[in-house]
């Protein structure tokens, strides 16, 4: 394999693994299953347009800010109420504010697609092993790699993480060992919408648009990478994002012109066998909460 291969494929695996955590933290604790994630990726996506010609440090700043925000009013507007719901209760919800996220994005700021222009040195390439590597896949390598290792770090080495990982694991007995609910889920979606920015970051990268509905196709990926690797289980939900980025770019290599339109059918095909062997997923944890 060649290192521009390598480095394309762990980068987008580890873009993918990003969105399974979004989506496997907030499961684990409140059994959301949030389809308001997409919006929350798209919020950040268009910070990045509208601070396009701002050095490129402040149009991530403001991506960050922009996605913290509204993941926080997402909890505090419609989850805060919810939290003891059951979970057809809290999918239902999470459409609701997805919906209208995207209808105030459609009659507001993005009434169609926007163009971003690309920053000049995303399109260089750099000599490397021997290899031409587009710089565009070695920051998207360091950016995700190094968000996964925050999380990493965040979740097992400090209180806060140790927290999370027990509400995760088990809410409600979390709970009775002390930990704060009012202190944990808003750092959730702290910690979900820091996660979407980084991710919306690179979408916008390599996509250079952005749009109301953008949102969805990552949304997917989270979900479908999380069941693949254990939704009740972050290790395994970053496991099953990281495995489903890597696959897909490996498709893109192999399969041959004529049947690269096909990419998803196989690629999903092979999740389903995954499914049939594994329906807990590959790495399988504690059962989730439900209320």
């Amino acid at each position: 394999m060649s290192v521009d291969f390598l480095v394309a494929m762990v980068g987008l695996g580890a873009l993918y693994a990003l969105l399974t955590i979004g989506v496997a933290l907030l499961f684990g604790i409140l059994g959301l299953m949030n389809f308001a994630y997409g919006e929350i990726i798209m919020a950040a996506a268009f910070a990045m347009y509208l601070f396009q010609h701002s050095p490129w440090p402040v149009a991530v700043a403001m991506a960050l800010v922009f996605a913290v925000v509204v993941a926080l009013l997402s909890e505090r507007l419609a989850f805060f109420r919810l939290r003891d719901a059951d979970p057809v209760t809290l999918m239902i919800a999470s459409f609701a504010v997805s919906l209208a996220v995207q209808s105030v994005a459609r009659m507001t700021v993005l009434p169609r697609a926007q163009g971003v222009s690309p920053k000049s040195f995303l399109t260089r390439h750099l000599d490397l092993l021997g290899a031409s590597v587009s710089v565009r896949e070695l920051l998207t390598l360091a950016l995700c790699g190094g968000a996964l290792a925050a999380v990493a770090l965040l979740l097992g080495r400090t209180g806060l993480g140790i927290q999370l990982r027990a509400a995760a694991e088990n809410f409600q007995m979390a709970k009775c060992l002390g930990v704060r609910a009012n202190l944990v889920i808003p750092c959730a979606f702290v910690v979900v919408g820091v996660l979407a920015a980084i991710s919306s970051i690179v979408l916008v990268w390599r996509q250079g648009s952005v749009s109301a509905d953008m949102g969805l196709q990552p949304m997917l990926i989270g979900v479908v990478g999380a069941v693949v690797g254990g939704m009740s289980n972050l290790r395994g939900a970053a496991l099953g994002g990281f495995l489903l980025g890597a696959a897909t770019t490996l498709l893109e290599t192999v399969l041959p012109a004529n049947l690269i339109a096909f990419r998803d059918s196989f690629l999903f095909t092979t999740v389903i066998l995954v499914l049939i062997v594994r329906p807990q997923g590959l790495l399988s944890g504690a059962k989730v909460r439900v209320s």
